[in-house]
């Protein structure tokens, strides 16, 4: 019986500001680091073994994939990384404190922009400074893929592709399968593996570091999930 392990990477430098982050490639701080690595050592004890993992291209979330790795002993796995597992684009509201943009904006307005299945943030644009559009890593994409900003209904439009060309095939091969990856890109597939509704997934919460261990049956219905 295939395994589906979900890992969130541990806590982000902007996670312990307070910082809206979403695709702005921030890194672990010293407790996200720790939480990896002990994300490691629950795998190595639980004795689970991969054939593939994934992640995104953003940096907290590769260096939460290799030190999971490293510390469950398979460094060595092949590891795919991909921009579909990217986190959700939260816009112009990167980078903003999110207690400071409450006081400015209201708890209400942003606790919508943050909570809603299908409101969107604020959106960036393509000229704006620190814009996706101009990063190297993504410059092979058609520019209308890009996003200016992403609630959790665009995010799962864009990882379901993803899923379907690459994780589910693995797993109805029969492979082990680790995805390091993020809170919102991670709630977009909970979601559609669990056929969790618009309204329930919006009190799905994912921790940082902690596996999610799903043993799945071939036809990708789930036999059973556990919380390391």
């Amino acid at each position: 019986m295939p395994k589906l392990v979900f890992v969130r990477h541990g806590q982000s430098q902007w996670n312990l500001e307070n910082k809206f982050t979403g695709w702005v490639d921030v890194d672990l701080s010293d407790k996200g680091k720790e939480e990896a690595h002990e994300a490691g050592k629950k795998i190595a004890k639980a004795g689970i073994e991969f054939d593939q993992a994934y992640t995104s291209v953003l940096r907290r979330a590769i260096k939460t994939c290799d030190i999971v790795l490293d510390e469950s002993g398979q460094l060595w796995v092949p590891e795919m990384k991909s921009w579909r597992l990217n986190e959700r684009h939260y816009g112009k509201l990167q980078g903003l404190n999110k207690k400071a943009t409450a006081e400015k904006y209201g708890d209400e307005q942003v606790h919508i922009w943050r909570r809603s299945y299908d409101v969107l943030p604020p959106l960036q644009d393509a000229s704006d400074e620190g814009a996706a559009a101009q990063d190297r890593r993504y410059k092979y994409l058609d520019p209308k893929a890009i996003p200016g900003g992403e609630n959790l209904k665009v995010t799962l439009e864009r990882v379901i592709p993803f899923w379907e060309d690459q994780i589910a095939p693995k797993l109805i091969d029969g492979k082990n399968v680790l995805v390091a990856a993020h809170g919102n890109s991670l709630r977009a597939l909970t979601k559609y593996i669990e056929n969790i509704s618009d309204d329930d997934i919006m009190d799905v919460e994912i921790a940082t570091g902690q596996p999610i261990v799903y043993d799945m049956n071939t036809d990708l219905t789930i036999n059973s999930k556990t919380l390391l």
